[in-house]
């Protein structure tokens, strides 16, 4: 499902010499701020980078931190049977044969897929990839009686692969999956599913916790220094399977910094190279110093997910409908130095799925406020509700002042909007459990950022079926109209097909807004001028075998 942008080539890179002033200034403050430093000094081809985590994901092939994660300590160091293709920035990254050489649907049964194991492969600990190899994992993910099974972390990739059902060993090069349902959409989520050596665990003493020391997957970095909570080191796996994607880099160094100011004066001190969500006010002053600013459109919304259950003030449409014209889109996206573009919809405009919805929202406080009227609130009544937001995180932009922002547009309709702010891993947990439960904080919204990187994405976090804990439903929204669309569309495997039913399912997502939706992300970071060759993929997720340091 391609999204729509100008242009076919990433933007131009401005290059100034950085003065020796600002260096040591940047230098200081980042040093005050307590940045990490490796135990040796950086080899010339290593780049470095500063997360906006608080702290590391974790390495076991399962990262947590939310797309950020999987980003950075996911794909880098393992592959799944389908990987993202990087290769086609023109368009939302789409699949391309990973440890499978090709899958199709079984044609006597639309339930069963069929994976054709790739040859040859072997992981960072010298084992051989194999059939058993990667049925072993799915046991780790959906076998709770399997000795391998990942208590902590299968959830992980359980809520968003929630329909996948048995799996077997057909032949010594092919594996069969079954989902639950008829799901044409189903090798999108596949990627998810990250494959790890079990010879590796086994040496590590059977135990997830070894096996976190010293990981072992098949991709084109392998992990070779873990220092927690302050960095991990990556090296280039000189001998992996796709010889096109070796990296060139030596080393990958990531490091977590969940303040904003504290990856600003990292970047500008020469301690890392690269930092995801640059203060948006200091992006002129980093390109008149020389640095990269990287801003590239990808599959990123940054919404409200209200609590649709009852006794939420969000289970009234026209209070969900009425939050969408209440807030000012674009002047938030000034305030982001136009680093965000308004939102919609889960999809943007022009879109090939989003659709023709009746609502076109807009900055309307008199609109917001007939509709509270219409709903019963008013002067006297005020709407109250709590929304939990975060004060970091992957793909969470800069969510203090953000919500500030919409604090003060509610309250001019007569919305008094409170916050349980909190850390970005007790957010990634509350999301996968329902409204009402000690995890959820009993709030009536999750300020979290999701994104449309599949054609999936709306059954995921709109079809009653997904509600949580099953799949990021998470305010258990229920329009029938919208299930029996979904279902169709992922019951299908015509691509046109496919797009026009989820066109229509869209229309009403927007039309019955079950989240507020704000802004989609432009993907800033800024990085260093010796940072070369990095060509911005239309994903939450980025390849790096490419990258060179001049």
């Amino acid at each position: 499902m391609p999204g729509t942008r100008s242009g076919t080539t990433p933007p131009s890179y401005e290059v100034i010499m950085l003065d020796r002033r600002t260096f040591l200034i940047a230098s200081a403050a980042a040093a005050a701020a307590g940045v990490p430093r490796p135990a040796a000094a950086a080899s010339a081809q290593t780049l470095r980078v500063a997360m906006t985590a608080a702290d590391l994901p974790t390495v076991t092939g399962i990262p947590n931190n939310g797309g950020e994660g999987f980003r950075f300590l996911g794909y880098p160091a393992y592959d799944s049977l389908v990987n993202w293709d990087f290769t086609r920035t023109e368009e939302t990254a789409g699949l391309a044969p990973g440890l499978c050489t090709d899958w199709k649907v079984d044609p006597a049964n639309p339930l069963r897929w069929l994976f054709t194991v790739r040859q040859g492969v072997k992981f960072h600990d010298g084992s051989d990839l194999n059939a058993d190899a990667i049925l072993w994992n799915l046991a780790r993910i959906y076998d709770e009686k399997s000795p391998q099974y990942d208590a902590p972390a299968s959830p992980i990739v359980k809520a968003t692969v929630s329909m996948l059902d048995t799996w077997e060993k057909v032949d010594e090069g092919t594996i069969a999956i079954a989902t639950k349902y008829p799901f044409g959409f189903f090798p999108y989520l596949i990627p998810r599913i990250l494959i790890v050596s079990p010879a590796q665990w086994e040496k590590a003493g059977r135990s997830w916790q070894g096996f976190a020391k010293q990981p072992s997957g098949t991709g084109p970095f392998k992990i070779s220094r873990i220092v927690p909570g302050q960095y991990v080191e990556m090296v280039r796996n000189e001998d992996y399977w796709d010889k096109a994607r070796v990296p060139k880099l030596e080393k990958m160094t990531v490091y977590p910094m969940p303040e904003a100011t504290t990856r600003l004066a990292a970047l500008r001190s020469g301690q890392v190279d690269w930092i995801e969500v640059p203060p948006p006010d200091a992006i002129p002053s980093l390109r008149q110093a020389g640095f990269q600013i990287s801003l590239w459109p990808y599959p990123h919304t940054y919404p409200y997910a209200f609590n649709c259950m009852p006794g939420s003030p969000f289970a009234d449409v026209r209070v969900r409908q009425a939050a969408n014209y209440a807030i000012d889109r674009e002047g938030m996206c000034t305030m982001l130095n136009e680093t965000g573009k308004p939102a919609v919809g889960l999809y943007p405009p022009g879109h090939p799925v989003f659709g023709t919805p009746e609502n076109h929202y807009r900055y309307d406080p008199e609109k917001a406020k007939a509709l509270l009227k219409e709903a019963g609130y008013g002067p006297g009544k005020p709407l109250k509700a709590k929304i939990m937001i975060s004060t970091s995180g992957s793909g969470q932009m800069m969510p203090i002042p953000m919500n500030e922002l919409m604090q003060q547009n509610f309250a001019a309709v007569g919305m008094e909007i409170d916050f349980d702010v909190v850390e970005w891993g007790t957010m990634l947990v509350a999301v996968r459990n329902p409204p009402g439960t000690a995890p959820s904080h009993g709030v009536d919204a999750i300020n979290i950022s999701l994104s449309y990187t599949d054609p999936s994405s709306m059954f995921r976090y709109y079809a009653s079926e997904s509600a949580s804990p099953v799949n990021y439903n998470w305010g258990h929204f229920k329009n029938d109209k919208l299930d029996a669309l979904l279902r169709k569309a992922q019951s299908v495997f015509d691509a046109d097909e496919q797009t026009a039913l989820l066109a229509q399912a869209h229309a009403i997502v927007v039309d019955e807004a079950p989240w507020l939706f704000i802004v989609h992300d432009q993907n800033p970071r800024a990085m260093s001028k010796k940072v070369k060759d990095f060509r911005p993929a239309q994903s939450w997720y980025q390849d790096f075998t490419q990258i060179t340091i001049a």
